[in-house]
């Protein structure tokens, strides 16, 4: 008579969490970092359709790392639940807490009732008509919610990349000055600290770059891309 394979809950869990936690680590940071004008997102990610920063409704939007289609379907959801709950009650009932609570009871009951976990983890952030109203909420592969302030790295080489983030950031930076300090603290990853050669460049054309612009009216995410991006992230601009 054969003998049951048993694992204990606790060892089951931990391996899931370990599993989840290599596939994000394999992946390119992300970077969110408030400002004066805004919420400023950044990746290194050369794809053009392949996105890993997106808009989910008026003041709110999405940021990921880790496998792009369990992101993306939870990216979809998140504007199927936003427009739903737009069209029902207002506009301004959609917010980024209600979001984030969302996603956080999706990737929970995945996390705790499938064989294998979703290796995301993602930022939901809400723009305020002022930086004191700012709504930054991290989550990860588990449904564990962070609700964060001024800055947040996620994906491969995220401690580094926070290190950098926590000696540089003051609140009220201007957009470019938010935006380089989020490019620099990309290219101060693992790879650059072995070298020690200081943080490695990270050309424009290579950059996924996004904002919450609190000056805009209603629709307030906008990419930076091409001249704009580059006119920004030039110190002598």
């Amino acid at each position: 008579m054969s003998v049951p394979f048993y694992v204990s809950p606790e060892q089951l869990m931990k391996d899931k969490a370990d599993y989840a936690r290599k596939g994000i680590a394999r992946g390119r940071a992300v970077v969110v970092v408030a400002c004066a004008d805004g919420i400023v997102f950044a990746s290194e990610n050369a794809s053009r359709a392949l996105h890993k920063i997106s808009e989910i409704y008026d003041r709110v939007a999405f940021a990921a790392v880790g496998k792009y289609n369990e992101f993306e379907n939870l990216r979809v959801a998140g504007v199927r639940y936003a427009d739903v709950r737009g069209y029902s009650y207002d506009r301004s009932d959609v917010t980024a807490r209600g979001l984030a609570n969302a996603y956080a009871q999706t990737l929970g009951a995945i996390f705790t009732t499938e064989s294998k976990p979703y290796e995301v983890e993602i930022v939901v952030a809400e723009v305020g008509r002022t930086p004191e109203t700012d709504q930054v909420y991290r989550l990860t592969y588990d449904g564990s919610v962070a609700d964060e302030h001024g800055f947040v790295a996620m994906g491969g080489s995220a401690e580094q990349i926070t290190a950098k983030l926590r000696e540089r950031w003051a609140p009220g930076l201007s957009l470019s000055a938010a935006l380089r300090l989020a490019v620099e603290a990309l290219g101060s990853d693992a790879a650059a600290e072995a070298a020690g050669q200081g943080p490695r460049p990270i050309a424009a054309d290579q950059l996924e770059v996004a904002v919450l612009d609190r000056t805009r009216e209603r629709r307030t995410f906008r990419r930076l891309t091409g001249p704009t991006l580059a006119g920004l992230l030039d110190p002598q601009g």
